[in-house]
């Protein structure tokens, strides 16, 4: 896949909720799966090893801080990492949070689901808020 025909590449992937000028971070409306992001690298790479070093810690640190946010502000049981890139070879890392009650658990939510979705009130305005705010917080220092 080129990046011409790369979705990854020629959309954003989500709801806009951070963007850096390696990364941008998206939330992906999955039923059942409320806070599930991804965090997308700005340019076509399929690789996490066709990366530099920096940017490579840049990325994972960006990874960790939507994870960290995702595990004080909404409680899972578990939350998944992955970055698997079979279908969409552009380098993205999803995190999920995960509950043992979601249609997928403990599989991964690509699998055949176990039971119906289960409703979780999440304020999502308040989530996203609390992302971007890590987010700024995390670019502000890298910038040091």
């Amino acid at each position: 896949m080129t990046s011409n025909s790369c979705p990854l590449c020629n959309e954003i992937g989500g709801e806009l909720i951070w963007q850096s000028a390696l990364y941008r971070v998206v939330m992906v409306e999955e039923l059942g799966y409320p806070g599930f992001c991804r965090v997308i690298l700005n340019h076509h790479v399929a690789e996490m090893t066709e990366l530099g070093m920096d940017e490579r810690n840049n990325l994972m640190n960006a990874v960790w801080a939507v994870e960290e946010v995702l595990r004080v502000e909404m409680k899972p049981q578990k939350v998944n990492l992955a970055s698997l890139g079979n279908v969409v070879p552009h380098l993205h890392w999803h995190v999920i949070p995960r509950w043992q009650d979601d249609p997928h658990f403990p599989a991964p939510i690509w699998a055949t689901p176990l039971r119906e979705s289960t409703s979780r009130t999440i304020d999502l305005n308040w989530l996203k808020a609390a992302l971007a705010s890590k987010l700024l917080m995390l670019e502000s220092f890298s910038k040091e």
